[in-house]
């Protein structure tokens, strides 16, 4: 048996090349939208994908399963169970089977058993593993976003960010239901390999080695002192507290893979535009996508231009901040567009109509500068109250630390709270130490705000100086 994990750092996410040798057959499980790596493994390996699979309705990436299938034609493999709300459809034109719990595909001597396993969300499945070439019983698992490496799926994301009230603890009680019948239930010895790792919003702890053993899991997850007490009340309180922000992109991923998007074919090659271009692009409504680092675009950018610098977090940010229904431009240098583009394409952001290499010849008029502040200077106004800070860290940040009186809102949902940030006194926002803050300030300066500047060195610079913090959760806004 082949069994091959392909793992993508920008979205910590794992997808498996799993085939038999003898019969030449392949199976993909949770593909990634750029389908050109499962094409060349198995062309390497001679094999041939027949099978492509998805654990569950993904939220944090769009899935490539249809990509896969159109370009292979080999069969769909999707849930068919959960709810009447997350049943798959758009399925018209391809050749798939719907999956129940026990439900089995055959890959030549390799067996693949579906497992229900709900509480990440209601349809999801697991994958059992039998290399039959080798052993009479599974030795993997694939695990999606039910286990990971020292942690569990949240079961908060279909209320976090597709809206649907009341779902996060029935969530947490299926998940806790599912551990102890389905994945404690198991040797001891079988290998888990899961669907993200350290870094994903799907958890709020996972590990970043890249596969576990139910044998380690069960002693030494986070989750397993409460399953062995058989403690489910307090399984669902730890479970549902201090995860992470939800990324508002997640609701269109989760629509999209139900329902069908658009299948690609090749990837968007964006061409070099001429000055012309890229001003008929913006008069039409295009947004520029400012790749360069905060520093970069703290000393001059274009009015309007968002900053999401290149790296391995690109993809995530890129959801958080860019519109879904207008087109993109980038400031890249042209060995980079590639790489963003396919980080773009893994989250639905297909409209790229084309980049510019820099600045020079295609900026009109004067640029706009980041006003920046010292720690010292920033004191000096926040004590004699003459600015607001906005702290755009994560929740749980501010919780541990935060400067006395900073408002917080997360840097990706400022755009979903204006009506939270005056336009009419001064605003100093800040993150860690820098880069969130200047993805915020960008946001804010095209919104139109005029009033921001950017904390130099971030909380970081605060607390070098030893000056003021304080602990616990921001107040709740009124109304909320």
């Amino acid at each position: 048996m082949l069994f091959k994990q392909i793992y993508e750092e920008g979205l910590a996410q794992a997808s498996y090349l799993i085939g038999c040798q003898a019969s030449g057959e392949a199976m993909v499980v949770d593909p990634k939208r750029d389908i050109d790596t499962y094409l060349e493994e198995a062309r390497k390996n001679g094999l041939k994908i027949v099978a492509v699979s998805e654990t569950h309705i993904h939220a944090d990436y769009l899935s490539g399963a249809r990509e896969l299938a159109q370009a292979t034609g080999a069969t769909l493999y999707l849930s068919d169970e959960g709810d009447e709300y997350w049943k798959y459809s758009g399925l018209e034109g391809f050749k798939h089977q719907l999956l129940r719990d026990g439900d089995e595909i055959r890959l030549g001597n390799v067996r693949v058993k579906a497992v229900h396993t709900p509480g990440h969300t209601p349809e999801h499945l697991s994958f059992l593993v039998t290399d039959g070439a080798a052993a009479g019983e599974p030795g993997f698992l694939l695990t999606g976003d039910f286990v990971f490496v020292g942690d569990i799926g949240r079961p908060d994301l279909l209320e976090e960010a597709a809206g649907i009230v009341g779902t996060a603890e029935p969530g947490a009680r299926r998940m806790f239901k599912s551990l102890k019948e389905k994945f404690l239930t198991l040797p001891d010895y079988v290998q888990v390999w899961p669907g993200h790792g350290a870094g994903s919003a799907c958890g709020k702890a996972l590990g970043a080695v890249p596969s576990s053993t139910v044998g380690y899991e069960r002693r030494f997850a986070w989750w397993a002192d409460y399953l062995a007490k058989d403690d489910e009340e307090g399984f669902v309180k730890a479970l549902l507290s201090g995860q992470p922000e939800a990324p508002s992109y997640f609701a269109v991923m989760k629509r999209l893979n139900r329902d069908g998007m658009t299948i690609l074919g090749d990837l968007p090659q964006p061409h070099r535009l001429t000055p012309e271009q890229f001003r008929q692009a913006l008069q039409g409504g295009a947004v520029l996508v400012d790749t360069r680092d905060k520093f970069a675009f703290a000393g001059g950018h274009l009015p309007g231009s968002l900053n999401i610098p290149a790296g391995k977090n690109f993809s995530t940010w890129a959801g958080w901040l860019l519109p879904y229904d207008r087109p993109l431009v980038l400031l890249a240098g042209s060995e980079a567009v590639q790489g963003l583009v396919r980080q773009l394409v893994r989250i639905g952001l297909d409209r790229i109509v084309g980049y510019i290499p820099s600045l020079e010849g295609y900026a009109e008029g004067e640029l706009e500068a980041v006003p920046q502040a010292s720690a010292a200077e920033v004191k000096a106004k926040w004590e004699r109250g003459e600015v607001l800070i906005l702290d755009v860290r994560g929740a749980d940040e501010y919780k541990a630390a935060h400067i006395p009186g900073a408002l917080n809102i997360h840097a990706g949902r400022v755009m979903q709270n204006l009506q939270r940030i005056p336009k009419d006194r001064p605003i100093v926002l800040h993150c860690l130490g820098g880069d969130r803050s200047s993805t915020a300030i960008s946001a804010l300066l095209a919104a139109g705000y005029s009033n921001v500047s950017n904390l130099t060195g971030g909380i970081k610079a605060w607390q070098e100086h030893g000056f003021p913090l304080e602990k616990g959760e921001a107040p709740q806004p009124v109304g909320a």
